[in-house]
């Protein structure tokens, strides 16, 4: 089992509707990104998967956050755009274009700073 990631990261705005504080302003984050693949095996070349064909899939994915106003992309028109949910959308359009058998997305972690952030297992994840 191999575990391979590509780090990213991400500018954008945001503010989280009906929070009680600060965060219900307009604001912005250089948001991090860890976007962890899971490889059964190695293919022909020795590789769970090719960096190259990771990093071209993340980077489609993180342009569609890169320097907007997160509240007014359609995905957070019904969920503010915490890091939680952030994680949430990178994982599941990571998913989407994932298409060989032998891997798949494992984990999508976000920092919002360099002390705090989260990691999503995706909803078959890790059991709480």
């Amino acid at each position: 089992m191999y575990d391979i990631f590509i780090d990213t990261h991400f500018a954008g705005a945001h503010h989280l509707r009906d929070y009680p504080g600060d965060c219900e302003k307009p604001h912005g984050h250089n948001w991090k990104v860890r976007v962890t693949v899971r490889a059964a095996k190695v293919d022909k070349c020795g590789m769970g998967m090719d960096f190259t064909l990771l990093k071209k899939v993340v980077k489609e994915v993180i342009d569609l956050l890169d320097h907007h106003d997160l509240n007014t992309l359609p995905y957070f028109q019904e969920k503010n755009p915490s890091s939680e949910y952030i994680a949430e959308f990178i994982y599941g359009e990571v998913r989407a274009r994932l298409t060989d058998d032998n891997h798949r997305i494992f984990s999508v972690r976000v920092l919002e700073t360099d002390t705090q952030g989260l990691i999503y297992y995706g909803p078959e994840g890790p059991k709480f």
